[in-house]
């Protein structure tokens, strides 16, 4: 990255960041130019960074995580930041000053920093800056971490500089995060942790697993058998004999190992995984398991008057409780139908059995409100509303003295499709979401028509909110990538108001179309860097052969030079034909590149020879395969999607893949060895579009759009199931 001088500063950005003391970022951050000095530090200038001597194995004690990292391991993550995000290579030392052009982090006197209850918070910071460097000072690690945020941003959004000033910066609310189904819908642990980097870098804190679940119970058509066969998925895989065959889907599932390896790649980055085991309702995978615990009339829920209904609960979160590393879990108690002094009890015997097996606090859904004529739930129990049909939370909660997440529906995503929820979170709403606060959502609006409905914002019992991505209607509805796409946007925008900000819709605008494609230690775009709109270009015309050692053989590899100027150069072991094509038989041809995200043009000029397999690989990714099944079809997320339409074998075409936005198409066109490849948009074939195939609640299907990665890995291989040859290969990021 080349930084530029202040002279080169968008207009509208150097006035927000100076003249109106915050600077524009997301979330916004209060800030006071220094008028003494008046300019900007440029970060190019920058040699170390530099933690301070007194703090280095400091930690945030008082976060929501049991594995906080030290001031010195965030140091460390944020140097491999600004590498990536910034290109500046700067080392860490450690010292008890600041020397000139360095990074100094710091912790300060915690007690300066409150939230907007007035409460002591550990994640705040004040940003120095000046003509010798910048300071950051936390009131803990975790303070200073989002700290080094900004000056990321900051870096992005005016090309390198940070304007002379100071500002302390605190969030208003201690939850602040998404809620990723993961019961209907496998998330792999890579995924998850990229999400977690996405979030912290718009200082979201809170990452809402559910980690089981099933598909809608249906009980007006669905009989007995069919209730117990419907999909239905328990996440977490252990071998202990208590919870064998809880869970029996072990290749869609995370061991202790990978969900240990997930929570500690996400709180370095500031970020806890609240683990949510869903129980009485939405419970059809544990009656599944033991279906003499089910309600007879819907066996998607618990009966809890069973005697082995609460001691089997307490089996499996006594199985997994050491597994997880936040203060606080969520035992989920959501939408349970029956009797109401029954779930009531549940819970409290589940909250008190977390607290004392593993000295943890109890989250729950808002179902049922406390009434005089119960035993209600325990106040040590915190409630996540979601829905005003089933509580008001002010009135039913909050008066109460229960602690409330926020999660109203009014920011609630499907994937995919719904009868009633968008597909991406309506941030709109987030910037003209309340009337009483002058259109700006936080957290403390819990509801966005009636603001009477609403505490004040100073209410200490409004612990902030999590917005959730369901997937109602399964795994095949959508691929892993669709899930990030649908939150996308609503991450950083709603992270905006859950810190506090006051971002407007047209500065978020302006802010995300740059900080969007900066997001250090994360590739969900699958973007792949390039000089033009061709991404590579092989021909078999442009073979070089180069001889290559093993410890096994001296073996003859083939280069084929990438011809776009880019250098992704593919390998290749496969022989050349006397027509100077590919001979793909037990060979494979390789890129040095794995996927490529939407709106792309991957073409082929193929002659399939023949399938030896009735599920045969053309083509696989990290993401994708394209395969003949014998039906052209990709492979994604652990689905098939397929076309109608297959591929000739023994003939020339030209096969052209198309990610264009949230849709995929494929078309086959005859050629002959002689004529070019066609360029992307320009074929005349017809396309046939992907799609996913859901079933609405048993009762009828819709057809929906699937957004695939283009798979550009490896071509063929040995047991790829067909042979054949090979002319050219292209990828374009149009579409």
């Amino acid at each position: 990255m080349r930084f530029m001088n202040v002279p080169h500063l968008c207009a509208l950005t150097l006035f927000y960041a100076v003249t109106l003391s915050r600077l524009v970022g997301i979330p916004t951050v209060p800030y006071t130019s220094s008028s003494d000095e008046g300019g900007f530090y440029s970060l190019a200038a920058l040699k170390s960074l530099v933690v301070d001597s007194a703090y280095t194995e400091s930690r945030d004690e008082d976060g929501e995580t049991l594995i906080p990292p030290t001031l010195q391991e965030f140091a460390a993550t944020f140097v491999d930041d600004l590498y990536s995000t910034l290109a500046l290579n700067v080392s860490v030392s450690v010292a008890d000053k600041a020397p000139e052009n360095s990074v100094f982090l710091t912790l300060g006197n915690s007690s300066e920093y409150t939230d907007a209850s007035g409460t002591q918070t550990s994640e705040g910071y004040t940003l120095s800056v000046s003509s010798s460097g910048i300071t950051i000072s936390g009131a803990s690690a975790l303070g200073a971490w989002w700290g080094t945020r900004t000056v990321l941003q900051q870096g992005v959004l005016l090309n390198g500089s940070i304007p002379y000033g100071e500002g302390m910066d605190v969030p208003g609310w201690r939850t602040r995060g998404m809620m990723l189904d993961a019961g209907r819908h496998y998330y792999p642990p890579e995924f998850i942790v990229e999400m977690c980097s996405y979030m912290s870098f718009f200082k979201q804190n809170t990452f809402q697993l559910h980690l089981s679940d099933n598909l809608y119970n249906n009980v007006d058509i669905y009989s007995t058998e069919r209730s117990l066969s419907l999909y239905a998925r328990f996440r977490l895989w252990s071998d202990s004999d208590d919870v064998a065959g809880l869970n029996q889907h072990q290749n869609e599932s995370y061991t202790r190992q990978q969900f240990e390896d997930i929570q500690s790649a996400c709180v370095a980055r500031g970020v806890t995984i609240l683990p949510e085991i869903e129980a009485p309702g939405h419970a059809l995978v544990i009656v599944q398991w033991k279906p003499e615990i089910g309600l007879s009339d819907d066996l998607s829920l618990l009966n809890i008057s069973h005697p082995d209904t609460i001691p089997t609960m307490k089996v499996i979160w006594g199985t997994f409780m050491d597994w997880f590393h936040s203060k606080t879990i969520h035992i989920g108690a959501d939408e349970y139908t029956a009797n109401a002094s029954g779930y009531n009890r549940f819970v409290n015997e589940m909250a008190d059995f977390v607290s004392e097996t593993g000295g943890k606090s109890t989250r729950i859904w808002g179902t049922f409100p406390p009434k005089p004529e119960y035993d209600n739930i325990d106040t040590g129990v915190s409630v996540q509303h979601w829905e005003f049909f089933e509580d008001n939370p002010l009135f039913d909660y909050i008066l109460n003295n229960y602690s409330v997440v926020n999660s109203d529906d009014t920011f609630y995503t499907v994937n995919k499709w719904s009868g009633s929820y968008p597909q991406t979170v309506n941030i709109s709403r987030s910037f003209n979401g309340n009337p009483a606060t002058s259109g700006i959502w936080q957290p403390f609006v819990l509801d966005t028509k009636n603001s009477t409905n609403n505490p004040e914002r100073s209410n200490p019992l409004v612990l902030g909110s999590v917005v959730p991505l369901w997937n109602d209607y399964g795994a095949n509805a959508s691929v892993y990538s669709e899930a990030y796409y649908a939150l996308k946007d609503g991450i950083p925008a709603l992270g905006d108001k859950q810190w506090g900000g006051d971002l407007s819709e047209a500065e978020f605008t302006t802010s995300f179309s740059k900080l969007g494609s900066s997001v250090p230690g994360q590739n969900l775009d699958r973007a792949i860097p390039s000089s033009s709109s061709t991404i590579f270009n092989y021909s078999s015309g442009s073979c070089v052969s180069a001889r290559s050692f093993s410890a096994h053989a001296l073996r003859t590899e083939t280069v084929l030079m990438d011809q776009s100027g880019n250098a992704y150069d593919a390998t290749t072991d496969c022989s050349l034909t006397s027509e100077a094509t590919l001979a793909i038989a037990s060979c494979s041809l390789k890129t040095p590149l794995s996927s490529k995200g939407r709106d792309y043009t991957l073409s082929l000029k193929i002659r399939v020879g023949k399938l030896s397999s009735g599920d045969a690989t053309i083509i696989s990714g990290a993401d994708s395969a394209l395969m003949l099944t014998p039906n052209l079809t990709f492979s994604a997320s652990g689905n098939y999607y397929r076309l109608n339409s297959t591929m000739p074998t023994g003939s020339w075409i030209n096969l052209s893949v198309v990610g264009r936005g949230n849709q995929t198409f494929a078309s086959v066109q005859p050629t002959t060895l002689e004529d070019p490849l066609p360029e992307p948009g320009s074929t005349a074939a017809t396309e046939e579009e992907f799609l996913a195939v859901l079933g609405i609640n048993g009762e009828y299907f819709v057809w929906a759009p699937i957004a695939i990665e283009a798979p550009i890995s490896q071509l063929g291989g040995k047991g790829s199931g067909w042979t054949g040859e090979l002319a050219a290969m292209s990828l374009s990021s149009l579409a």
